[in-house]
């Protein structure tokens, strides 16, 4: 089967910058999503491709929603994969990949893309997700950088050895575009863990930044920066309600700072691993009434819409 009938093109105009942000695999904090959502909703925007769900989703796993009223059923809420094309502020346009990460079928999807990448005249793919980090939310929001070569990143550092982790669409995807000839590049924004269920627009917008930065391109930021800047008030005012909170985010921030400095260099595994570090369960059940409050219903940032846990990166 060819690939291209994986998708119906609807609009043939292409751009240098495809940006890809799928939901169903790890987003700490939301970030790819709300980047995606930030985009869509303040930029004009165009579809250009939409996938056959029904060929690349699993609706057992992923159930979509319907409404009932009285004695009918009304409505369904369709998922939806597509490409629509946005356009900055100075008029360039960007793609953007969003909606359910497909369950099936994950070769087909990624030569589906390369095929729109191909046709499009794209030259650089960027994935974005968030990832649960121990860092402090009072610190600046820190980036986590892959491509499929090494010039792509600048002189970025690696913080990560060789680790074996699950696998995810997009990360194959940034595997296969490599493969062929392709540049691809991801950011991981690295997300305190204990807020890996809320929305965190902080690190949303940092990932904007770190696309416009690698990329050239004007994406505004300002609309999640102001985000940002109320969720952090109400989030430190938590934090001051709770003496056992507090405690917690101190010896985060002490941890960070360490190894901004250098100091803990040999110890630099410890952003990843959590052993040593508080858990979010021990942030008490103050913290956890705020993360009800600001992501009901929502599953874990960090597993399968179903509410399975999917194994984070291995320590």
């Amino acid at each position: 089967m060819d690939a291209r009938d994986l998708y119906t093109s609807e609009h043939a105009e292409g751009a240098r910058v495809l940006v890809h942000a799928l939901q169903g695999s790890m987003d700490a904090g939301h970030a790819g999503a709300l980047l995606a959502q930030h985009l869509l909703t303040t930029l004009p925007a165009t579809r250009v491709a939409t996938f056959d769900v029904d060929e690349l989703l699993d609706y057992r796993s992923r159930r979509p929603a319907m409404t009932f009223e009285a004695t009918t059923w009304t409505s369904y809420d369709d998922p939806v994969l597509a490409v629509d094309l946005v356009r900055t502020p100075t008029g360039e346009g960007v793609l953007l990949l969003h909606g359910p990460e497909p369950d099936l079928r994950w070769e087909r999807f990624t030569t589906a893309v390369r095929t729109l990448v191909e046709d499009l005249g794209v030259e650089t793919t960027v994935g974005v997700h968030g990832i649960p980090m121990g860092v402090p939310h009072t610190r600046p929001t820190t980036v986590t950088a892959h491509a499929t070569r090494p010039e792509l990143l600048e002189g970025r550092p690696s913080f990560v050895g060789t680790i074996q982790v699950p696998g995810s669409a997009s990360s194959l995807l940034e595997l296969r575009l490599g493969e062929a000839g392709h540049d691809a590049m991801g950011f991981a924004a690295n997300v305190p863990h204990y807020l890996a269920q809320a929305e965190y627009p902080q690190a949303a917008a940092e990932l904007v930044r770190q696309i416009n930065s690698s990329t050239g391109l004007d994406l505004p930021v300002g609309e999640l920066e102001a985000s940002a800047s109320s969720t952090r008030e109400e989030i430190d005012r938590q934090v001051a309600e709770s003496d056992e909170i507090g405690a917690v985010v101190h010896a985060l921030e002490q941890q960070y700072d360490a190894f901004s400095r250098g100091l803990a260099a040999e110890d630099a595994r410890t952003l990843l691993a959590q052993d040593r570090l508080p858990s979010a369960d021990e942030l008490g059940a103050e913290f956890e009434a705020f993360l009800a409050e600001h992501a009901p219903g929502e599953p874990d940032a960090g597993g399968d819409a179903d509410g399975t846990q999917d194994d984070g990166p291995a320590s």
